[in-house]
């Protein structure tokens, strides 16, 4: 008898902690939720079940047994229970919308294109192709123009991310890692991609050992983990500014509720300082995957001299300029 209230006691405990366990997960669900832009609920109502019945077949066991080796679980980690309201996270509808968007966007601009009398949205374009273009001129060499379709659509692709937040009904995905890692580890494929193809995968490793061979296991190991770091360089450089935009947009606007929803110059000075980082950390982002590309492309060996010749008028220019 004593064993049978024993028990029932540690099955009431159990019961009570599973209870609390399961409120509190509601309670996440539900503030979740709050926070879930209606186009992310809408998805996930549509297709949300059978995704969620593939994860819990094929990544949720998978995940569960890595995180199982540390003492915790997919829930802990992922913060949150794996549901169907849940399956397809925000950032991945908002990424996917941003590339609709892009196309959209391009479309739009382009218009009707027209050499005698181009429109204000071909202008613009134009100015911003051609702006990419003279830095991969600038950067890697007149060559450097067959990579101008990547580094554009990169260039596209992640401003229209880090502008989506300051619209009704949108959020940015490039305020999550999984995004700004994503587009970090593909610009790292890339330009790894070109080293390979260009130099061959010996020529590619062997340009990372330099020229002096007594230090070249050195400097190999030093350029092997630099050379990996740099997708998640480019990734939490990303993230961080994007979200830290976002946090002080969001901490201004509710120091007084509801007077600064109504501070107009103050909500519009927010906004144009998060169109410059926007600009910026796009400028930034293609900035470094161009130089990353030019350390591993190299012009055709008749392009050398006179590559190197601008590069010396291009010095001798900025030496007279300052």
């Amino acid at each position: 008898m004593f064993w049978f209230l024993q028990h029932s006691e540690a099955a009431a405990e159990h019961a009570e902690k599973v209870a609390e366990h399961g409120a509190q997960a509601a309670e996440h669900g539900a503030e979740a939720a709050h926070h879930t832009p209606i186009i992310v609920e809408f998805v996930n109502h549509l297709i949300g079940q059978p995704i969620h019945n593939l994860q819990m077949k094929t990544s949720h066991p998978a995940w569960t047994w890595f995180f199982a080796k540390f003492g915790t679980t997919p829930e802990s980690v992922f913060g949150g229970p794996y549901t169907a309201e849940n399956a397809i996270p925000w950032y991945t509808v908002m990424f996917f919308i941003a590339c609709i968007l892009s196309i959209i966007i391009i479309w739009i601009l382009k218009g009707k294109l027209s050499e005698d009398d181009p429109g204000h949205g071909q202008q613009t374009l134009e100015v911003s192709v051609l702006a990419v273009r003279n830095m991969l001129a600038d950067i890697i060499g007149p060559h450097g123009l067959q990579y101008f379709p990547v580094v554009m659509t990169f260039a596209v692709l992640i401003l229209v991310c880090n502008l989506m937040g300051l619209f009704p009904l949108f959020m940015t995905p490039t305020a999550a890692t999984s995004v700004t890692f994503a587009l970090g580890i593909s610009s790292f494929i890339y330009y790894n991609y070109i080293g390979i193809k260009e130099n061959g995968i010996l020529g590619h490793l062997a340009h990372m050992a330099g020229p002096i061979w007594w230090i070249a296991p050195l400097i190999f190991l030093i350029e092997l983990i630099s050379n990996f770091v740099r997708p998640f360089s480019l990734g939490i450089r990303l993230f961080g500014n994007m979200f830290a935009d976002e946090k002080v947009f969001e901490t201004v606007a509710n120091l007084a509720p509801p007077y600064t929803y109504l501070a107009f110059p103050v909500l519009l000075a927010l906004m144009g300082l998060s169109v410059f980082v926007a600009l910026i950390q796009t400028f930034v982002f293609i900035l470094l995957s161009q130089l990353y590309i030019s350390e591993v492309s190299h012009p055709p060996h008749e392009e050398h001299g006179d590559h190197g010749h601008d590069e010396l008028a291009h010095g001798a220019a900025e030496a007279v300029a300052a």
